[in-house]
């Protein structure tokens, strides 16, 4: 039996330091590990605002893939191509792989927001299957995409095992933050939250990049000014692997304050390192974390996050309490080798009516 080959399409390819490149590009190299032949095929950068260079080279490189291949288009892409995805549905077999649904991207007006929202519809009716991160968006596509349940595969992000974090030592706590600094993530709720206690000794750190949402990245710095908290706050833009591990090792407390995730991998990150968590309830990031390792508050609350911060740097006990929570929890995650065992037996599954 020859071995099962896909071409796995990527927007911007598979090098970017984003959660949803990193997952594509581990679930290749997992899949390559099971014999699968994986053809890596970068589209142009720009999604999910492609301009008409980036579609027309799209067009081009999808429509030239052999008849009855197995193609895999990361949904940041597939989302915005509905006619396209008519087109090439009709000549080889079209699977969509959804981080989180497009529309649900903070900072959009109603009228994108709806407009993307009939796109991605109309284009995943064309995928055979439909591979997504979370229990939450299989419910999303389900409920808002009109995508049959039976399509929908749900593999979540694996994690690698790392060392117990080492934490900064004391005094105080020192935080971390990881994500793109743009609207979703909420980081300015971290800023604000940390603007209530001036007198503890609390010191935090935003990973991310500062380039994909320049007015972003600039409002906080500015909030970060007006606050008084330069000192206190480092943003410390993008990191590679290296030294994000660097970031964990020394780091007490995660916090994750976006408003939407479609999973939450730099939590599981943390998770693995053994790293307590302070986490928003935003989409499908409840799944990435037992409450044995973590508390949670409303999305935007920063008197809330504020609280909960001051209560953790005042009580060592209830900190090593969800520290431990932390520690059990990294021996349950998954791993990639997981992730991509789910993806194969749902591509190689009988396509559902």
């Amino acid at each position: 039996m020859s071995e099962p080959r896909l071409t796995f399409a990527v927007p911007g390819g598979f090098d970017r330091l984003t959660g949803g490149t990193i997952y594509d590009r581990r679930l290749a190299d997992e899949l390559e590990k099971l014999g699968w032949d994986v053809h890596r095929l970068a589209l142009p950068d720009g999604y999910p605002v492609p301009d008409a260079t980036a579609l027309a080279t799209t067009r081009e490189l999808l429509l030239a893939l052999p008849v009855g291949c197995r193609l895999v288009v990361d949904g940041l892409a597939l989302g915005v191509l509905p006619e396209l995805a008519a087109e090439l549905a009709t000549r080889l077999e079209l699977i969509a792989l959804v981080h989180h649904p497009l529309a649900l991207e903070t900072g959009l007006d109603a009228a994108t927001a709806e407009r993307l929202r009939a796109s991605e519809r109309w284009a995943l009716a064309h995928a055979s299957r439909v591979i997504c991160t979370s229990r939450t968006t299989r419910l999303a596509l389900a409920r808002g995409y009109a995508v049959p349940e039976a399509r929908i595969a749900v593999a979540p992000p694996g994690t690698d095992r790392r060392p117990t974090a080492r934490g900064s030592g004391g005094p105080g706590l020192n935080i971390l933050n990881v994500g793109s600094v743009i609207p979703r993530k909420d980081q300015r709720t971290l800023v604000a939250a940390l603007a209530e206690l001036p007198g503890h000794p609390v010191r935090a750190s935003i990973a991310g990049s500062l380039e994909r949402d320049a007015a972003t990245a600039q409002a906080l710095r500015e909030l970060i000014e007006e606050t008084g908290q330069r000192d206190r706050i480092a943003l410390l833009g993008e990191l590679d692997a290296g030294l994000l591990d660097e970031a964990l090792a020394g780091t007490d407390l995660f916090v994750s304050t976006a408003l939407y995730e479609g999973y939450g991998m730099a939590l599981s990150e943390a998770l693995a390192a053994g790293i307590p968590a302070l986490v928003a309830r935003g989409g499908a990031v409840v799944e990435a974390v037992p409450e044995s390792a973590a508390l949670f508050f409303e999305p935007g609350d920063a008197e809330e996050l504020g609280r909960l911060i001051g209560a953790l740097a005042d009580d060592a006990v209830a900190l090593d309490r969800l520290r431990e929570g932390a520690r059990r929890a990294s021996e349950r995650l998954p791993s990639w080798g997981d992730t991509a065992r789910l993806v194969a037996e749902a591509l190689l599954a009988e396509p559902a009516p």
